[in-house]
């Protein structure tokens, strides 16, 4: 079996008024959404739940209401695939080695703060960043990001999606 997740990251609402609207259309099938922190409002949990499940964890930039309800990380199984979730995962040079401290089982660690789109495999984990979908910082353009997890071929693929500026 294939399924397909969507991830989102540094949406800082309400600094930013609103989602992009091509969140719809890139989730639209999506059999759940993994938002790596920097929300800042619980309300962006509620938005995404319109398209799919939401599994969030907290950042670093939240009113109350999210830290009260969120956790700093954790971690999740969909389909053969446990995959850690946290904000912050250490710097470039160090991050594979924290998110197998971390999240020594997890086959993909999903993180977000740098704005930084990553999509790299490093020791047996696929280190997935989804850049941020509202603030482009030095990046070309905002992003978000997909996880292919196929059941059969016991594998996982993440796919950055560039939206338009």
């Amino acid at each position: 079996m294939s399924r397909t997740i969507g991830v989102i990251s540094d949406t800082h609402i309400p600094h930013f008024k609103r989602l992009p609207e091509a969140v719809w259309q890139h989730f639209a099938g999506v059999e759940l959404i993994i938002h790596a922190g920097d929300l800042s409002v619980l309300s962006v949990v509620r938005e995404l739940e319109t398209i799919a499940p939401v599994v969030a964890v907290q950042g670093n930039i939240e009113e109350d209401e999210v830290r009260l309800k969120l956790p700093v990380k954790r971690e999740i199984v969909v389909g053969h695939c446990r995959i850690g979730i946290v904000h912050i995962l250490g710097e470039a040079h160090n991050r594979a080695k924290v998110a197998r401290q971390e999240f020594p089982a997890a086959r993909c660690v999903v993180f977000g703060h740098s704005h930084i789109p990553w999509n790299e495999e490093a020791h047996g984990q696929l280190l997935f960043n989804p850049g941020s979908a509202n603030d482009r910082r030095r990046q070309p353009k905002c992003s978000i990001g997909m996880l292919h997890v196929d059941d059969e071929a016991q594998n996982v693929q993440g796919e950055i999606i560039w939206l338009s500026s």
